[in-house]
């Protein structure tokens, strides 16, 4: 295998995997900047081996050999000739190093992501090594394995909050390219990975007689066909929004790309591009700078005020937070994911919306005696005064009351929306309403028990159920103590 290595410092290599996300693209591999001869004889072996057995993309290969520079600069630095001679101590230099490097790209101090790509790629690479070359690389282990985790770890991947989806779609209608606006559908849709929507082809929707519709891809990290996914109709109608907008497009391109939606003008796409006048795929990073672009054109912002970072892959794990929150068996939710197993799903992608804005009900502001309100509870001395004057009148509802229900003028969205008051730490509410807030949950189960119009109309309710439950428990547990 390593007799047939190139003895250059520069490879270029061709992905010939039909069924890679980068088929027939070229790659210019460049070791030239490895001091070590030492150090670069593992890395080419590694990058060699690897790609002839096709264990890793050369796209992947690409990456860690980019991100490899990193090191490479360390080690020169510390004078570090050899894999071999690395210890635990050089390993925590190196972290100390990442958190002081500066990106020859953004010209700012390295993310925390990228130094732990940075990390991760010397350390698949001294794995590697154990394998294969263990007389170039340490015997001891120098990794402790947890080297980047800690107060930065999520244990949950973010899924994309309701009013900042709302924003989105709300955007979608006045959107004007075509790609963003069918791509985000699709992605909703379906939670497809990003590398899999840009290879879909214009023969990947079928009609069905009983779902109406459904969707075949391939899916390139699992290197196989994805069975018939049924889909709604708008993700069915972006499909062939697509096939319109590029048919021109297709009739001009290169037979091998020409049954793909996801077809470009490069010349249109990047103006400094050396390739004008060619067609192509659209890239993943092209696809993440319009999904950028799009989020500041319309000022979609977060609860914080500043512009929501959406990526392309945050659909995916709001679908599948959505499929949980409403009752789909984790199986199944697993199967729309194409993930090997379901604790990747559960642990990773799925969380639960309704139990987690049930929990409010934990921060709910008062449930006792009214008259006890004071400043410890209300620590505005003005917003104090205005509550004990109006606790009996303008503050009260029929089943609680509101500490403040109005701020800068305006009348609290909460109090508007009557089913959301409990969940907010300025709402009270006292034994003497416990019957009326058994009619309320009585009420809106009743609604859920007949309901006709589906799992989104009932996760509305959910929620509010739950702190219901939660507070008439509560009120029970008070008013028994009063007899």
């Amino acid at each position: 295998m390593t007799s047939k290595m190139p003895n250059s410092d520069k490879w270029e290599l061709i992905d010939n995997d039909s069924n890679s996300q980068w088929y027939g693209k070229k790659f210019n591999f460049d070791f030239s900047y490895i001091e070590s001869d030492s150090i670069k004889n593992v890395v080419k072996a590694y990058t060699w081996r690897n790609c002839k057995e096709g264990n890793k993309s050369l796209n992947k290969l690409y990456c860690d050999i980019t991100k490899f520079r990193v090191f490479s600069d360390f080690a020169v630095r510390y004078k570090i000739s050899s894999f071999k001679t690395l210890t635990n101590n050089d390993i925590e230099m190196f972290i100390s190093y990442l958190k002081t490097s500066i990106s020859d790209r953004t010209k700012k101090p390295l993310s925390y992501q990228s130094q732990k790509t940075c990390l991760d790629c010397l350390k698949a690479i001294v794995r590697w090594g154990e394998l294969y070359m263990p007389n170039e690389v340490p015997k001891t282990e120098i990794f402790t394995g947890n080297e980047y985790v800690g107060v930065n770890r999520k244990l949950k991947i973010d899924f994309i909050p309701d009013e900042v989806l709302e924003q989105i779609n709300k955007a979608l209608k006045n959107e004007k390219n075509p790609y963003v606006k069918y791509g985000i559908i699709i992605l909703q849709s379906t939670g497809m990975r990003i590398g899999d929507m840009l290879k879909l082809t214009t023969d990947s929707v079928k009609p069905h007689l009983i779902s109406g519709y459904t969707l075949t891809w391939y899916d390139h990290k699992n290197r196989k066909e994805r069975q018939p996914m049924t889909i709604p109709n708008e993700c069915a109608i972006a499909v062939e929004k697509l096939i319109e907008h590029t048919k021109e497009l297709r009739e001009q391109a290169d037979d091998g790309i020409k049954d793909y939606l996801f077809i470009n003008d490069i010349k249109r796409a990047n103006a400094i591009s050396n390739r004008i006048g060619e067609f192509d795929i659209i890239s993943q990073n092209t696809y993440k700078w319009w999904l950028d672009s799009f989020i500041k054109n319309n000022g979609i912002r977060d609860t914080n005020g500043k512009y929501y970072n959406l990526t392309s892959h945050q659909f995916r794990r709001t679908l599948a937070t959505d499929m949980l929150s409403k009752g789909t068996d984790l199986k199944a939710i697993q199967e729309v994911l194409g993930h090997s197993s379901p604790m990747t799903t559960k642990q990773s992608y799925a969380d639960v919306k309704d139990k987690e804005r049930a929990e409010v009900f934990k921060n709910v502001g008062i449930i006792g005696n009214i008259n006890k309100v004071d400043e410890t509870v209300i620590t505005d001395k003005k917003d104090l005064i205005w509550f004990k004057e109006n606790k009996d009148k303008g503050a009260r509802m029929e089943d609680g009351y509101c500490t403040k229900p109005c701020s800068d003028g305006k009348i609290c969205d909460r109090l508007l929306k009557r089913q959301k008051c409990y969940t907010c730490s300025r709402y009270i509410t006292t034994p003497e309403y416990l019957q009326a807030h058994k009619n309320h949950l009585a009420e809106l189960e009743k609604q859920l028990e007949g309901n006709i119009y589906g799992d989104h109309y009932a996760e509305h309710f959910l929620p509010t159920i739950e702190i219901l439950k939660e507070i008439v428990k509560r009120l029970e547990e008070i008013q028994d103590g009063n007899n």
